[in-house]
């Protein structure tokens, strides 16, 4: 990683944040920034792109208000600029969301760190690509980062934030504090992983249902039941390692490898599983001790029976319960 100019201004004291691209990811975050309090300006090269946007705003606002708007936050807040330089020229923070076309992404990036004032962290929404391939045209790519989203931005809190070989370590840090000061919830990875974490595991579930919907082994709605009534209830709150780790009873993830992990040679999925060794089998005991914490067994599954009856309850899928 490289040096840059430190930001002008602390995560905290950020006030005006720059979204650059305002279709469905760029206008969710737009949402998201109107909604925690900040000034936005929105630039998009589409003709009628601040009429689309300020349509999803407007769309978007009434959840938002379920979910807790900041002190003065309001639409009113934003505005759409005729140029990029006019929408980056104040900007404290910039989030650019143009479509996954890795020479636009190069080039805007580029656009981007030639007009946005020194020092301030620019992020790419991009799902995919690592950075290091798209900060090559940068003259100061030591500010550049991935912050990806999950759709829509203004509802789901996950964010994942990687820098990429030649990006600074401060802005890396810089830009996860600005994510968690506004509202996300940020994953902060320590190398680039193409697609990410998220979307590698969405992707490995997404491959196995084309599979067998191909094959004729199930139908989309056995798939999408499969999720929604079966282990989907469970990750809403708790995720697939953890609940693994309960199937092993007070034994943990340690009893349950050693008892489920000869499944991994079995034929369930078209995905090569890994080789089980010690050390992979420890990395697994470990995280899923940390992710436990101070919670005993006993803990974990009171939390996880009661996360499914509250899952069920609000989904109305209890009985007497409308929806």
């Amino acid at each position: 990683m490289t040096t840059t100019p430190p930001a002008p201004c602390a995560p905290e004291d950020v006030r005006r944040v720059a979204c650059i691209g305002a279709g469905v990811i760029g206008g969710g975050w737009a949402a998201h920034f109107l909604a925690r309090g900040y000034d936005v300006t929105a630039w998009d090269p589409a003709p009628d792109a601040e009429e689309k946007l300020r349509r999803l705003v407007a769309a978007a606002w009434p959840a938002l208000e379920q979910l807790g708007l900041a002190e003065g936050a309001s639409p009113d807040r934003l505005t759409v600029t005729a140029t990029l330089a006019e929408a980056v020229a104040d900007a404290q923070f910039v989030q650019e969301s143009a479509p996954e076309k890795l020479e636009l992404k190069r080039s805007l990036l580029a656009e981007l760190d030639a007009a946005t004032p020194p020092g301030v962290v620019i992020a790419s929404s991009t799902s995919g690509y690592p950075m290091t391939d798209m900060q090559t045209e940068a003259a100061d790519p030591g500010r550049l980062v991935v912050g990806h989203p999950f759709n829509p931005p203004y509802l789901i809190p996950l964010v994942e934030v990687v820098g990429g070989e030649r990006t600074a370590a401060d802005a890396v840090a810089w830009s996860s504090r600005f994510y968690d000061v506004a509202g996300k919830s940020v994953i902060t990875m320590d190398r680039e992983l193409p697609g990410f974490i998220a979307n590698r595991l969405q992707e490995a579930l997404w491959r196995e249902a084309l599979h067998m919907v191909a094959n004729g082994e199930a139908t989309v709605r056995d798939i999408d039941d499969s999720i929604t009534e079966g282990p989907g209830l469970r990750w809403a709150f708790m995720g697939p390692c953890l609940t693994f780790a309960l199937a092993g009873g007070e034994g943990g993830m340690g009893h349950m490898l050693d008892h489920f992990g000869p499944s991994l040679k079995s034929p369930w999925t078209r995905l090569e599983a890994p080789e089980l060794d010690r050390k992979l089998r420890d990395a697994m005991v470990e995280g899923c001790e940390e992710a436990a914490g101070e919670r005993t067994y006993a803990d974990l599954v009171a939390e996880r029976d009661q996360g499914v009856i509250d899952v069920l309850r609000a989904t109305g899928r209890l009985g007497g319960t409308a929806r």
